[in-house]
Order: C-alpha cells, then sequence, then structure tokens
C-alpha cells in the first residue's frame, strides 16, 4: 500500500484541519492503515491493559482514588471502567481508566522524532489515550477496526505534533499533544462537525495548559502518573461542552496569545510555528516509531539497563560475588540525565520517584541478579513489588546506589538523540577488571531495535502484570488480542471481566 499523507500548512487553521483529519479517518474516506498498523496498535493497547489491570490490582493510589471518584457519577447511558460493567459519565470512565494505564509509567513513548520529514523537535509522549477511543467506540457501537482506527488517528495526531512542537522546551507537559489528538478523535467519533471539534480543541489549548510542575519536586506525587488522565478527562468534557454549543477559542494554533506561538513566534503574520504532516495511508503512521517498555523503568534509562544486561550475560562470572563490584559508571544524554538523573532521585522514598531513578533501576536490577544468580530482560524484568516499601530501602539496593556514578556524556552522546538512547556502562570488578558495554542506540522495546525478541518479552510482561489481577490471565490476553475481528458487541463488553484486589501497593 502506498504511503499518502495530509499537510496540514502553517498559514491555515490546522485546529478544523485536525478535525477534518479526525473526521475522515473515521469515516473512512482515506485508504487507511496498511494491517502492520492495525497489529502495531493492538500491541500497544494490549500492552497499556496489563499495566491498568496490575495497577488496579495492586490498588495504587490515584486509580484507586479515580475509580472511586468514575463511579459516583453512574449513568446508564454512559461507558464502564476497566474491569467493570457498570455504566459511569464517560469522561470519568476516561479519567479512572487513562489513570490505571498510565500508573506504572510502563506502557508505549515515543519521542517526537521523524528525519525523514524533517521533523525531530523530540518531544516525548505515551499511549496513554486509547481509553478514549474505547469509550467513544462503545457509545457509537463500533466493531474492533474501528475501533483500532481510532486510536491509530488518535496516536497519529499526537503523535506528529510531538514531532513539531516541544512543550517540554516550555516546561509544558507533553499530555497536551495527546489531549488535542483525543478531543478530535472523540468528537469525530461522536459525529461532532469541524466547528465542534475545533472549539473543544480551543478550549483545551486555553484552559487546560498543565505544566511541568506536576514532575517536578524531591519526591514525585500522584499528578506525575495521573497527568494523562486529567487531560483525556478535559478533553472529553470540551467535546462534550462543545456539541452542547458551547464556543470555545478558534484557530487555536495561529492565536498569539495561546502556547503555540506565544513560545514561537512565527516570522510571518497569521501563521503557526509549524505545517503538520498526518499519515492517511500505508504503514508510515506515527505508532509505527514508538517505543515499548519491557517492565517498570523510565523509558530513558532502556539503553543503560541493555548494556547491564549484555555485560552480565557475556560476563556471568560478575553474580559470583558482589563485593566483588567496585563501581558501575553510567553515561547518557540530555534530556535523560536531567530527567532521572536528578540528585534527589539518588535517594527516592516513592515508587514514582524511584521508577524515575536510574541509580535506583540499575541498582535494583542489579540486587535481582546477585540474589538469583542469573541475568536477561525477562529474568530480571521490572515488575510492582521492585518498587514496594521493602524494595526501596533494600539493604542491598542502597549499597549498589552507592557505587553508581551516572554522568551526562557530552556532546557526542546528545547528537545521537533522539534517533536512539545513546547510553554506556562499564563496570569495574576486582577480579575482572573494566568492562563496557559501548555505546548502546537501540535497546529491546525500541522501534529500531531488530532483535526479533519483542513478542516473546512482551508476551512476559503480559503475565507478569495481568496476571496479579485475573484469575485466568490467557482469557485476558485473548479478550484483547485479535480487535480487528471483534464485533461491536465485543468492544461493548471488552472491559466486563473480573478484576481481582490483591491489596494496597
Amino acid at each position: 500500500m502506498t504511503n499518502q499523507y495530509v499537510t496540514l500548512a502553517r498559514n491555515e487553521n490546522q485546529a478544523r484541519g485536525i478535525a477534518q483529519y479526525a473526521i475522515d479517518s473515521m469515516a473512512g474516506r482515506f485508504a487507511g492503515p496498511a494491517d502492520a498498523v492495525f497489529r502495531m496498535v493492538e500491541r500497544f493497547h494490549l500492552d497499556s491493559i496489563a499495566c491498568g489491570v496490575s495497577a488496579l490490582a495492586c490498588g495504587t493510589n490515584a486509580p484507586t482514588v479515580l475509580r472511586r471518584e468514575a463511579l459516583e457519577y453512574k449513568c446508564a447511558s454512559g461507558v464502564p471502567c476497566l474491569g467493570s460493567a457498570e455504566r459511569v459519565m464517560p469522561e470519568k470512565a476516561v479519567l479512572a481508566n487513562s489513570s490505571a494505564v498510565r500508573e506504572w509509567d510502563s506502557n508505549g513513548t515515543n519521542f517526537g522524532y521523524n528525519p525523514a520529514r524533517g521533523y525531530t523537535r523530540g518531544e516525548f509522549g505515551h499511549n496513554d489515550f486509547y481509553p478514549v477511543a474505547v469509550a467513544a467506540a462503545q457509545l457509537r457501537s463500533l466493531n474492533g477496526r474501528q475501533t483500532l482506527a481510532a486510536m491509530i488517528a488518535l496516536d497519529e495526531i499526537r503523535g506528529r505534533l510531538a514531532e513539531v512542537f516541544a512543550l517540554k522546551d516550555y516546561k509544558i507537559d507533553h499530555v497536551v499533544h495527546g489531549a488535542i489528538g483525543s478531543a478530535a478523535v472523540y468528537g469525530a467519533i461522536l459525529g461532532a462537525t469541524v466547528d465542534q471539534i475545533e472549539s473543544a480543541i480551543g478550549q483545551v489549548v486555553a484552559h487546560y495548559i498543565p505544566f511541568r510542575a506536576i514532575r517536578a519536586g524531591h519526591q514525585l506525587s500522584d499528578s506525575k502518573g495521573a497527568s494523562a488522565a486529567i487531560s483525556s478527562e478535559v478533553a472529553v468534557l470540551a467535546m462534550r461542552r462543545a456539541m452542547r454549543g458551547f464556543v470555545g477559542p478558534a484557530d487555536i494554533f495561529r492565536n498569539p496569545e495561546a502556547i503555540f506561538c506565544l513560545f514561537e513566534k512565527p516570522k510571518e503574520r497569521d501563521t503557526a510555528p509549524f505545517d503538520l504532516t498526518l499519515s492517511t495511508a500505508g504503514d508510515d503512521f506515527a505508532v509505527m516509531g514508538m517505543h515499548f517498555k519491557l517492565g517498570l523503568y523510565e523509558h530513558q534509562s532502556a539503553g543503560a539497563i541493555q548494556g547491564l544486561m549484555d555485560l552480565l550475560s557475556k560476563h556471568p562470572q560478575l553474580l559470583a560475588d558482589q563485593e566483588q563490584l567496585r563501581r558501575v559508571r553510567i553515561a547518557i544524554y540530555e534530556p535523560a540525565f536531567h530527567i532521572i538523573g536528578d540528585p534527589a532521585k539518588r535517594d527516592p522514598h516513592t515508587r514514582q520517584s524511584a521508577d524515575h531513578s536510574m541509580v535506583y533501576i540499575i541498582a535494583t536490577l542489579l540486587r535481582k541478579a546477585f540474589e538469583q544468580r542469573r541475568a536477561g530482560w525477562q529474568e530480571l524484568m521490572l515488575v510492582p513489588e521492585d518498587y514496594n516499601e521493602q524494595a526501596l530501602f533494600h539493604p542491598l539496593t542502597r549499597k549498589i546506589m552507592e557505587r553508581i556514578e551516572f554522568v551526562h556524556g557530552g556532546k557526542e552522546y546528545d547528537s545521537k538523540y533522539p534517533d536512539g538512547i545513546p547510553t554506556s556502562l562499564e563496570i569495574e570488578h576486582a577480579t575482572l577488571g573494566r568492562l563496557d558495554s559501548g555505546l548502546v542506540m537501540y535497546p529491546e522495546g525500541h522501534a529500531r531495535n531488530a532483535s526479533g525478541n519483542l513478542d516473546k518479552l512482551l508476551a512476559h510482561k503480559f503475565r507478569l502484570l495481568a496476571g496479579l489481577g485475573v484469575r485466568d490471565v490467557d482469557a485476558l490476553y485473548q479478550r484483547f488480542t485479535g480487535l480487528l475481528s471483534k464485533s461491536a458487541a465485543d468492544i461493548a463488553g471488552l472491559y466486563d471481566f473480573e478484576l481481582l484486589e490483591q491489596g494496597g501497593f
């Protein structure tokens, strides 16, 4: 299938262009994504379900609080929360479900990097917004293929925005791109007009901008994990409000007082700071360049994890005696060094800080490797119990953390991001001497990794995580696979399964 695109030029109303793109995508007016794209988005959705089910089963705070909130908004014409058949207001179901799938910070990631098109602004983003597509699909009785198409369109909008505008440069949280995509796709499925979708996007950008204060501080809070959930909630709410007649700001991408032109003043009058190209057919969709996390860790630590796995596999004698470990030195690029090398994160007291702490992540993997006398992504995969109170203050983990040096690698590393995750890891060992991983660019889970191990590792991750929340993990796996052939009735009952509660995290 030939790749085809639509470009929304900077001198046009891009909010209306996004609205029309979403409407045309859902109406089947484009040739549409290739089968490989449908398969890829199903993998990311399946991965998010494992994350969500386990977060709820473990009683994590934000998903539990927001789920209880959602259940206070019962609505016969609404949609269900994950693991429930009870219907609630759509924006509240989306809030609860998006919070659950995002809580572990273990679902898909994009880095806003597309050199083929010259779009390389490098904004982060995550596959947190699929509950928006599912909620709209349930309200409009869409089948599985249509539901996946909605997820693809949502990822396309937020993924391409991440390539052309770096919110992080202005201390704005990356979820804004997802909120714009959510409003557009939700509205398109529900039958909103271009005017109404433009109005909803305008509301999102004018009224609901989250700054990265939610991710700052010595110990991170629930706000970090719930950011996408809150933005998806307001996107749905804004769309519902617009469909009732509320008129929000128009032409928001060219509005001189909105975030885009405010922070990047265009050289020409009445233009936006960027052109935006969206895929309409073929296999060149944004979701194809997104990355998987193979466990619970901040994605930018994946290069160091890969370097450690490589050294442990090549030198199994490293695990014979933990006292022989002298030093671990990790070099990485910016902004990863700033995000997961923050000095405050050398002493994490919460899971939200620990999973964004390079020294904690690597020390925990080494602790597990010493305890189990084995190595490998599958064998050492980080799971919820690796971030509980006992694990956070494990004496061996804390001892290893003191031996880890984490440095900025400089321009040599910076120039290779976001093409890859340029990282190197060195181990100084009393007997084996100095061992060097070399430069790691494309670790397991990265879109350009070619090891062939991904499917096996994703299946293992699904069973580890989802198995915490259901009696029959294989049945859950089957429920959320093969969506292409599932009926509207199947999608309507997609979340209707028994969810076990394992107690507090």
